[in-house]
């Protein structure tokens, strides 16, 4: 699932350019960025980017779906 996170991660937010480090721990998506004007343009699409990160894994046929939706409840960006 790992795996399965990142690929929803690079394709919904556009930063994979930008990504260092990408874990869910406890259905919280923690995100490390390599630049702080990306992470601040990000912080203000909180709520849309859990939306289609959550709507991305549904629709994933290879993500084990364990426990109820949504999959990610909060997005932290570092």
């Amino acid at each position: 699932n790992r795996q399965r996170v990142i690929a929803a991660w690079n394709t919904v937010s556009g930063a994979e350019k930008y990504t260092v480090d990408v874990f869910v721990k406890n259905k919280v998506m923690y995100c490390t960025l390599g630049s702080s004007l990306v992470r601040n343009q990000l912080y203000f699409q909180k709520d849309v980017l859990l939306n289609q990160l959550n709507e991305y894994l549904e629709s994933d046929d290879l993500f084990v779906r364990e426990g109820e939706r949504p999959w990610v409840k909060e997005l932290i960006l570092r």
